[in-house]
């Protein structure tokens, strides 16, 4: 263990130097006019990973971006993990809230700045580094390991699903690790089993076939703007409950065992709400915000668009108007099913007046994971072993559909060991990653391949 330590210490600036490469490629996954650059950044992954002594080195095309496929099968009586990431980013608007290029790396205070950071090139990278650290370490590698890196998670992941069904015998393993979380709070080191799925839906209101003038028209046709904001009103309650018929119906509830240990986590409301900028907390009836955020579903209007919104005064019934809504799912929810409940019961309170357009945008089943297995307990153990601090379990409120389709099409449930934190500013500017959790999340990583290997 001392070794792995030694040579991670020995080659810090080495690793830096790597991660600032790999950060430097604008790999926007959702804007066409980056095709290339998604492209640039998978090439340099694979020969990165070839140069660390992975065999069978692939990038697959699909009709999105291309997947990064990589091995090392030497050990026949060993597990085999598959590891999975995503080496694409969020957009970086609004730039002008950046403190320095998204694309030009900067590190300062002990943290590195740039788009992909912490979600995900930075947790990504960490798996190679400890892979390269094992092997370089005792000459070989002791159990066998799978790569799968994709380029289109930030787009919804639309290509990676048929990839897997259709490549389950290449990807086949015991046990698949991803990095794409993040820990509880600064220090406490975080191993989360389970995540929410979600449903994510783009819902369109047309009315007269061109924009109105509003004193010529106003009080003889229904203005879709007001008919969805009408809609939009009528999905959630005063008390922040979802009213869709039937939403709740497959919601699998918390134990008393588990509100107990989120009850136990340091969790300070106060600085919860302080710190995003917030009077107060607001949700679901009966439930605290750590419950309401990892283990039951919500509904959120993503953005809402239509009409006039420039300088001045124009006017007008708009001719349309649009939002975005995502739900996210806990376990024993559908996605499918969701949506469905949700177009019904559109259509069902939309006045005649106007034409309804719901167009799914993408959508991920929830999944837990037991804590119980060999897999979480040496989990467990590698985080002890690299941080000197007890792991927590933990629940996390976003997403990652991938997880469901790796249970469902090869039979193995996934170990999400992140080191992210809650001030990495994921999906905003400025996203950062704690140097620290980089470097010790290398050896948590590297400790975890050799762990697996004892009986």
């Amino acid at each position: 263990m001392n070794k792995v330590k030694d040579y991670i210490e020995q080659n810090r600036e080495l690793f830096l130097s790597q991660l600032i490469d790999f950060l430097k490629f604008p790999s926007i996954s959702s804007r066409s006019e980056h095709k290339e650059d998604v492209r640039n950044c998978a090439n340099w992954l694979a020969n990165h990973i070839k140069s660390l002594g992975a065999e069978n080195v692939n990038v697959f095309e699909t009709e999105g971006h291309p997947i990064v496929y990589a091995e090392y099968l030497h050990n026949e009586n060993a597990p085999t993990v598959l590891v999975y990431g995503h080496y694409d980013v969020q957009p970086v608007d609004p730039l002008d809230l950046w403190n320095s290029n998204p694309f030009e790396p900067i590190v300062k205070d002990n943290k590195i700045f740039a788009r992909g950071t912490s979600d995900d090139k930075g947790q990504l990278f960490i798996h190679l580094k400890a892979f390269e650290t094992v092997l370089n370490t005792i000459g070989t590698f002791p159990i066998n390991i799978k790569f799968i890196f994709e380029g289109e998670e930030e787009a919804g992941s639309n290509h990676l699903d048929e990839f897997i069904e259709q490549n389950s015998k290449l990807l086949e393993c015991d046990t698949v690790l991803i990095s794409d979380t993040e820990w509880f709070d600064f220090g406490l080191p975080s191993i989360c089993y389970a995540l929410r799925g979600i449903a994510f839906v783009e819902i369109k209101v047309k009315g007269p076939n061109r924009d109105l003038h509003s004193g010529s028209y106003g009080g003889t046709v229904d203005n879709p703007a007001e008919v969805l904001a009408y809609l939009i009103s009528r999905l959630k309650d005063r008390y922040g409950r979802i009213t869709i018929p039937g939403f709740y119906d497959k919601v699998l509830e918390l134990t008393t065992e588990e509100r107990e240990e989120f009850a136990r986590l340091p969790f300070n409301e106060k600085n919860y709400c302080q710190s995003i900028g917030v009077k107060q907390t607001y949700g679901e009836n009966g439930f605290s915000v750590l419950e309401r955020t990892w283990a039951r579903p919500t509904l959120e209007i993503n953005g809402i668009y239509g009409g006039y919104t420039g300088e001045g005064a124009k006017t007008i019934i708009p001719s349309e108007a649009s939002a975005k809504i995502s739900m996210r799912l806990v376990p024993n929810q559908v996605a499918k099913e969701i949506l469905d409940l949700f177009s019904r019961y559109i259509r069902e309170i939309a006045p005649p007046t106007v034409d309804i357009e719901i167009k799914p945008l993408h959508g991920g089943n929830p999944v837990m994971t037991p804590i119980d297995t060999i897999w979480m307990r040496k989990a467990k153990e590698a985080l002890r072993i690299a941080f000197g601090v007890e792991p927590v379990f933990i629940r996390e409120g976003g997403s990652i559909p991938v997880c469901e389709t790796f249970q469902r099409v090869l039979g193995a449930s996934p170990v999400l060991i992140g080191f992210g934190l809650p001030t990495d500013n994921i999906h905003s500017p400025n996203e950062n990653f704690s140097l620290d959790n980089f470097f010790g999340g290398i050896n948590a990583i590297a400790n975890y391949y050799l762990l697996l290997n004892e009986k």
